[in-house]
């Protein structure tokens, strides 16, 4: 085998790069965001007292973790138009995306409500909490504290799956790095640079989580430590 590397027909392109890298962060982080809210109310949905909406909310976490997540972006994208609906690629992504990952934050998050003793939440009652402010201070923070090694692991994992909303045109950084394949046709240094910056950037967001967990939890820094986050 004679080839010779020329990383410095990726690198001219830096700027492309950066933006692609930008756009893919502020998809992780927005999604990021709105998937813990899905999650904690698909929670409360699977621990509700009513039938039907505990069977809703499993039908919902069942279809979204065992279906594919590109097809589930060609529905949106590509099948709703054929309803009336048109969703820009971008909107399309982040439904996409916040509904999928929804689906694994719900999981885990009832996981963590289901590691709250019934007797904490008929302590806080009993001294004259509301069930409102007992659901929020003695089940949900405790409960988000258990299970925050498996919510930073699946923030990495939203990351990295941002790389398939570029097969419906959002210009994030795997789209971009296309982009320049075509132009030099170096695939293997463009595709060896986007990893190296999928690397790194997981190693950051792994760091970033470690630390986050410390603000969030200060009594229990083992939390944000206890998978390796």
């Amino acid at each position: 085998m004679n080839y010779t590397f020329q990383f410095g027909e990726v690198t001219r392109y830096w700027t492309w790069l950066l933006n692609g890298l930008l756009v893919t962060l502020a998809f992780t982080f927005v999604a990021a965001f709105l998937s813990v809210a899905v999650g904690i109310l698909g929670a409360v949905a699977r621990r509700s007292r009513f039938a039907w909406v505990r069977a809703v909310a499993r039908l919902y976490v069942e279809i979204m973790r065992n279906t594919p997540f590109l097809v589930q972006l060609f529905i949106l994208f590509f099948g709703l138009p054929s309803l009336g609906i048109r969703l820009n690629a971008y909107v399309a992504a982040l439904i996409g995306l916040v509904l999928y990952n929804g689906a694994f934050m719900t999981e885990i998050i009832r996981a963590g409500l289901g590691a709250v003793h019934r007797s904490q939440v008929e302590a806080g009652l009993s001294i004259g909490m509301s069930r409102l402010q007992v659901f929020r201070h003695v089940v949900l923070v405790p409960a988000l504290q258990k299970v925050y090694p498996a919510l930073s692991s699946q923030f990495i994992l939203l990351m990295l799956s941002t790389s398939v909303i570029s097969a419906i045109g959002v210009d994030e950084l795997t789209s971009f790095a296309g982009h320049i394949q075509t132009l030099n046709f170096r695939s293997i240094e463009v595709y060896l640079v986007s990893i190296v910056i999928y690397f790194i950037m997981t190693l950051l967001l792994r760091a970033g989580a470690r630390s986050l967990g410390y603000v969030l939890f200060p009594y229990r820094r083992g939390a944000a430590a206890g998978a390796g986050v």
